[in-house]
């Protein structure tokens, strides 16, 4: 009993203390940053910055087997999360051009902000990020474990690096608590910076430039007057196929655009052993990155007698699970396109969508992180290359925060009618104005 006890305490303090390593140089093939821009004024400890990088014992097998289940736990979550996001996203550029985000960028981006709402700003952020039945202590605690996982690589063909950053205003003060929890589960980085020097932008520009290995250059083009915080998420994903694409197969052929028309285009070939599944509506295959395949490319191709479209509307957590479980090992052939592409979008209308209004709104409550705070805008970029080596891809979240001022009661006014004035009788029912005048003379 006594030795259950000490082993509890020690779990909840290694994860409380030490959360997860975001310094560490490894990089995966999806690049994301994340960007908090917030308004208000407040005052930040110069000195904070990430937690230094430790080393945890080695777990006993009780830990194991509760870290495998909160993994999954908040996982899970992030997934269905991202579905919908997905969904929401195609509803309005799917059609048109190629779309293509982080789901993972956008969900540190909010996990972090979530730890600054409260009341029914608070419900409804936990109803969009699927957060159901975890407290506060537990998301921030899974999200810190989840991330240390996905940081132990040691495939020296899968590169990934995860860090964060929080730039403050060097006049503007927030809740201490809400930057230890961003600080102890999320390793961010808090620095002070003086946001009327024209360098500021420049200097927060960098730090991304550098976490993403050049790949996203500029996440803030300017500070607004009433902007005092970027929290900002930034990952880089760089992997290369287990079994790469000879390049003198590659050649040109005719790949179908949705309008009918087809274009010439650089296609790669390959054949082997892959995870592959097969129904009535799609072919699907995983492409494993490094040794051991921890990371995939998988590709969903829907078949001649359905579209993309059909596809898509199928697409969902629940399926996603069912088919994960499809796959078999089998020998084929895989013709792929060779491709690079940059996409954006502002994501406040799929936010919304899925049940945020209110954080957008004058009716937020960001009390947690600081006084009369609302998201403005949250945008979202994304760069991806696939060739025959690997893939490379990179994403920037700009999660905006504003200040919103208390409703003041009105004073009493005085109108004293004595000089010329316009006048009218109006059917307030159907809105008909029924008189109209102009009185410069009062008979």
């Amino acid at each position: 009993m006594i030795r259950q006890k000490f082993s509890d305490a020690k779990e909840n303090f290694l994860q409380r203390r030490y959360g997860v390593s975001l310094g560490r140089r490894y990089a995966l093939a999806a690049a994301s940053v994340v960007l908090l821009s917030v308004l208000g004024c407040s005052q930040v400890d110069s000195n904070k910055s990430a937690l230094a990088q430790s080393s945890l014992p080695q777990p006993e097998t009780p830990l194991q087997k509760k870290t495998l289940k909160t993994d999954t736990k908040i996982v899970e979550s992030n997934n269905k999360f991202g579905f919908k996001l997905f969904s929401e996203v195609l509803k309005s550029d799917g059609s048109e051009k190629n779309v293509f985000i982080s789901p993972s960028s956008v969900a540190i981006a909010l996990a972090m902000t979530y730890n600054g709402a409260s009341g029914s700003t608070q419900q409804a952020m936990t109803k969009t990020l699927e957060l159901q039945g975890m407290n506060l202590s537990e998301i921030n605690s899974y999200y810190a474990e989840t991330l240390k996982q996905l940081l132990d690589n040691r495939d020296a063909k899968v590169q990934l690096k995860i860090a964060n950053s929080l730039w403050a205003n060097q006049d503007v003060k927030f809740q201490p608590d809400f930057l230890q929890r961003t600080q102890d589960f999320y390793q961010a980085k808090v620095s002070n910076l003086n946001f009327q020097d024209p360098t500021a932008p420049s200097t927060i520009n960098n730090w991304v430039k550098d976490n993403t290995s050049g790949k996203i250059n500029q996440i803030v083009e300017k500070i607004e007057p009433n902007q005092v915080l970027f929290l900002i998420n930034a990952i880089y994903f760089k992997g290369n196929w287990s079994n790469e694409f000879d390049k003198n197969q590659t050649s040109q052929y005719p790949f179908h655009l949705t309008s009918g028309r087809q274009k010439q285009h650089p296609m790669m070939s390959q054949e082997g052993d892959y995870k592959y599944y097969e129904n009535e509506q799609f072919q699907a295959v995983s492409l494993p990155y490094g040794k051991d395949g921890k990371v995939s490319f998988y590709i969903f191709l829907p078949k001649q007698n359905s579209n993309l479209q059909a596809l898509s509307q199928n697409l969902n957590f629940e399926n996603w699970e069912k088919w994960m479980t499809q796959f078999n090992h089998q020998k084929g052939f895989i013709r792929l396109p060779r491709f690079k592409t940059e996409y954006d979008i502002t994501l406040n209308n799929a936010l919304k969508a899925l049940g945020m209004e209110e954080a957008f709104s004058n009716k937020a409550n960001f009390s947690g992180m600081g006084k009369n705070f609302a998201i403005s805008q949250v945008k979202h970029k994304t760069f991806v290359e696939v060739n025959e080596e690997g893939t490379e891809a990179a994403a920037a979240t700009s999660v905006g925060i504003v200040a919103t001022s208390l409703r003041q009661e009105p004073k009493p006014f005085r109108m004293i009618v004595d000089r010329p004035f316009l006048c009218a009788i109006r059917d307030n029912q159907t809105g008909s104005i029924l008189f109209m005048g102009s009185i410069i003379e009062p008979q």
